[in-house]
């Protein structure tokens, strides 16, 4: 394995950031941890790149205790962290040596593995890194974090604030590292980036819910889920909680996800219903179940 996380416990004063969490990383796999802000996400990467003690539990990276042997650890990961924390008056170029001198190596001797990343970004290398966009900033942090050729790859929260395009690309980059061999813990919020990873553990507020690959969690989801859209979306939401065999509600996109008690259920009654309480226009059909949907549920 390599991460492997026993029981960690951490908190703030009286505030429970984690909670007895257990999980473990196979080697080359690209694992996530997806939950919202607030979840323990941070924490738990704080703990693993030995930044942060855990009141009680233990864990291992690439083999390495994470209080013991914590030296061999930082030379063994790369870490991004949620905020960009480069040398913002240094250019692209200054900050990636900067990196690459520290862990006693050069940005030559290691180029193949940045070099599809690091293409994109050198035409603004003489740039301070203050003055990139938010798309940039996050491909100079990843080469950053990936100079040193790290057995691990801790990224936390890497695409929040950044447009739809460069997430996208951010995600095929991790795929490309990943068939290097390179171990790859991402956290997220976004629960659409959840079927990206080989697993994932969602979590919420410091307790880990469900721990799968996300065709599985999916897959063993037994409720039916309907999507259902009227004119008056707001009353909508009202109407179907008030419905008596109503198990959850809540909006998603467009449209209200609409979960009910009974196996037997007959959409037609529900319209009949929602006729009654003077809707219109009105939608119901069945849904495809998401990540989202289950961790709602859970």
């Amino acid at each position: 394995m390599s991460i492997q996380v026993q029981n960690i416990s951490k908190s703030y004063n009286k505030i429970k950031a984690v909670e007895a969490i257990s999980f473990d990383v196979k080697e080359g796999e690209l694992f996530g941890l997806i939950g919202p802000d607030g979840a323990g996400k941070t924490t738990i990467f704080r703990i693993l790149t030995t930044l942060l003690l855990a009141n009680q539990g233990s864990a291992t990276v690439a083999g390495f205790d994470v209080v013991k042997e914590y030296k061999a650890i930082r030379n063994s990961v790369g870490y991004m962290p949620g905020k960009f924390s480069l040398y913002q008056d240094l250019t692209v170029e200054e900050n990636l040596t900067f990196f690459a001198t520290i862990f006693g190596t050069t940005i030559e001797e290691n180029y193949d593995l940045i070099k599809d990343i690091y293409i994109q970004i050198e035409p603004f290398k003489t740039r301070r890194a203050g003055a990139l966009s938010g798309g940039m900033k996050q491909k100079l942090a990843l080469c950053c974090a990936l100079i040193h050729k790290p057995k691990v790859l801790f990224l936390d929260e890497p695409t929040t604030g950044v447009d739809p395009v460069s997430r996208k690309e951010f995600w095929e980059m991790l795929k490309r590292l990943q068939q290097k061999g390179i171990t790859i813990l991402v956290s997220t919020p976004y629960m659409d980036e959840a079927t990206l990873c080989d697993r994932i553990a969602l979590i919420q507020n410091g307790k880990i819910l469900k721990i799968d690959s996300p065709e599985n969690i999916i897959k063993k989801y037994e409720k039916t889920i309907y999507d259902i859209q009227s004119k008056n979306s707001h009353q909508l939401i009202q109407d179907l909680k008030n419905y008596p065999s109503q198990y959850s509600v809540f909006a998603f996109g467009e449209f209200i996800h609409y979960i009910d008690k009974n196996k037997d259920f007959n959409p037609n009654d529900l319209k009949n219903y929602l006729q009654n309480r003077n809707h219109s226009e009105i939608e119901i059909h069945l849904s495809n179940t998401t990540i989202e949907d289950v961790f709602m549920d859970l």
